[in-house]
């Protein structure tokens, strides 16, 4: 049964990345919306190695990310000023732009989403939701 959970989350969020993956520029693709996503949710300003860390994937797959989103003007590197070797990833208003424009593009897919999972039903599921990712985070590095 919990198996059935984690697989039914693991389809949905493979399904889900390929809808985002329609509504995202030329050149971009998920792995670059969920970095965008993440620094206007926690704040940049973060290392490459706290995102790596965040996304629990190698430094070297998050310096490739980053690469792609610089080349595209989303963000721009700094030297870290408490540690001059290495730097801070900081949004540019090209990349906040992209982050709302993919999610004003996703909005009709999120209204048919609607009429298939009422706002009743979201307001059940999510509590129960956040609470296994928080669980699942908390074990991440055990």
């Amino acid at each position: 049964m919990y198996f059935g959970v984690l697989n039914e989350i693991g389809i949905i969020e493979q399904l889900s990345r390929t809808l985002l993956e329609a509504r995202l520029p030329e050149g971009l693709i998920a792995p670059h919306f969920t970095v965008l996503n993440h620094l206007i949710r926690v704040r940049d300003g973060r290392t490459p190695l706290e995102l790596a860390r965040a996304f629990q994937v190698p430094k070297t797959s998050m310096s490739h990310t980053l690469a792609g989103l610089e080349r595209h003007g989303l963000i721009e590197m700094r030297p870290n000023p408490d540690d001059k070797r290495s730097k801070q990833v900081w949004l540019t208003e090209q990349g906040r732009t992209v982050r709302e424009s993919t999610i004003a593009a996703l909005g009709g897919d999120l209204a048919d989403i609607a009429e298939v999972l009422p706002p009743q039903d979201v307001a059940t599921i999510m509590p129960v939701l956040t609470r296994l990712r928080i669980w699942l985070d908390t074990r991440r590095d055990g």
